[in-house]
Order: structure tokens, then sequence, then C-alpha cells
């Protein structure tokens, strides 16, 4: 329960204290910035999940995810080929939402809410900042959060270790800790 702790922790530490380097730029610069931070925080936070448990299953699962992710974002993009709000090419959808949000609901399934929280809390500040410097319209970002999400629900099972979930009703309210056998 100790190394939990640590490992919540520490994914934690990294997703608010990443943006700390940022001092010194302008408030957009910062948020493009922050989001493109958070784009290779997201899926190395997952593969380093897998590592922290000794998860193979785990790190097959966010594999393929990720890969169906990829495939799914880049084929649409490069096959739509719609035009970004700056003028540039290749809008539709967002590869930065799409692969944040795999991993970030990857984190949820395979390992709980105490990390998917967090993890869709950086990976919705990721399609933020996407439309916030103009790279992305809404739906750019919607439909990439979307391709991400399905894809990993596809191909992420829970975790069989130990979980810890709150446990609330109307006249207590507590932490169960559990473990399948």
């Amino acid at each position: 329960m100790k190394c939990c702790a640590r490992r919540t922790a520490a994914l934690l530490a990294g997703i608010l204290l990443g943006p700390t380097s940022l001092v010194g730029t302008r408030a957009n610069d910062r948020i493009l910035l922050a989001g493109d931070i958070f784009q290779y925080l997201l899926p190395a936070t997952s593969a380093g999940l897998t590592l922290g448990y000794t998860d193979g299953e785990g790190a097959l699962q966010f594999g393929e995810s990720a890969a169906l992710t990829l495939g799914v974002t880049y084929g649409l993009k490069y096959s739509i080929d719609e035009k970004r709000p700056n003028g540039g090419r290749h809008s539709f959808p967002s590869g930065h939402s799409s692969i944040s949000f795999s991993s970030a609901e990857f984190m949820r399934k395979r390992y709980g809410w105490e990390y998917g929280i967090p993890a869709c809390a950086a990976a919705t500040f990721v399609a933020y900042s996407r439309v916030e410097a103009r790279e992305h319209y809404p739906h750019d970002v919607i439909a990439g959060a979307s391709i991400g999400i399905v894809s990993s629900y596809i191909f992420t099972r829970h975790y069989k270790g130990w979980r810890i979930e709150p446990d609330i009703d109307r006249k207590y309210c507590g932490i169960r800790l559990s473990h399948p056998w």
C-alpha cells in the first residue's frame, strides 16, 4: 500500500511540477508548451506504470491501444486533410488529444481512478491547449479524445493487483482494499 501511495505521489508531482520550467514565456506560448509536454508525459507515465507494477500484460495492452489510436488518428488526419485555424494542414483529428486521452483512459481502466483523475485532467488540458493555440478546432480535439478513449477501452483490462477504492454510503465513508483471487 505504501508503494501505491508513492507511485500516486510521483505521478501527481510530475503532472503538477512539469510546467514550472515555463517561466518567462508568454501565456499562450506557455499553454502550448505545457500541452506539448503533457502529450509526451502521459504516455510515458502509462508505460512507467506498467514497469513499476512489472505488468507485462498491461504494457502489451497499452501498446495495442496506442497503436490503434495513432493508426486511426493519422489515417483520418491524412485522408481528410482539414485546414487548421492557423492555416496549417491536417487538423482533424487532434493527435495530441488522441494519444493523451488514450493514455489517461489506460491508466484509469487498468490501475483505477487514483491515476485516472489526474491523467484525465492533464489530457483535458492538452486538448484545451491545442484549441487555445489555434492549432485545432474544438471538434478536432473532441474527435481525438474519442478515438483515444475508445481505443484504450477496447484493449485495456483491469489490473489483477490490489485495488484501493472509496466506499461511500449514506451512513459512512471509508476506503475499501480489495484483491481478486
